[in-house]
């Protein structure tokens, strides 16, 4: 398993907290960085969840729907070159459910993570930010 990065990394998965969705696009767009927002309010079971991911990141149509697409699609994304390449990224509302349980989400964040590290090698910021719905367990 991939180590989570702390939150004032540039290589980071983190919990969303307190953080406005609306400030980390403006920041983003400020220092032109690929933003990806993807919703999964009232995803409930895997599949919804990764057409919510889809349709979010605007992932493509080949797009096969399982983690290791998800991590191939996420590792084919062009940062924008520039002064401070990146990418952020947020999934908000994951919901744990019959179908899609604690152990799913943990395995969509570490995608995310894999992802992460995919870009320090290449040396490409990538933060990811996630938010669990309510009632959602905590993971470890």
């Amino acid at each position: 398993m991939s180590s989570r990065a702390g939150a004032g990394s540039s290589q980071s998965v983190s919990l969303l907290g307190r953080r406005s969705v609306k400030t980390l696009q403006t920041q983003a767009r400020t220092k032109g960085q690929l933003w990806l927002h993807a919703d999964c309010a009232g995803a409930l079971g895997k599949r919804q969840v990764m057409a919510a991911l889809a349709k979010g990141f605007g992932l493509p149509a080949h797009f096969g729907g399982n983690l290791d697409a998800l991590y191939d699609c996420l590792t084919d994304l062009e940062a924008p070159s520039g002064k401070e390449p990146g990418i952020v990224l947020v999934v908000e509302h994951l919901t744990a459910c019959e179908g899609f349980d604690a152990q799913q989400i943990d395995a969509v964040l570490e995608v995310l993570a894999d992802a992460c590290d995919h870009y320090r090698e290449q040396g490409i910021g990538f933060r990811a930010f996630y938010s669990l719905s309510d009632g959602s367990p905590t993971l470890p």
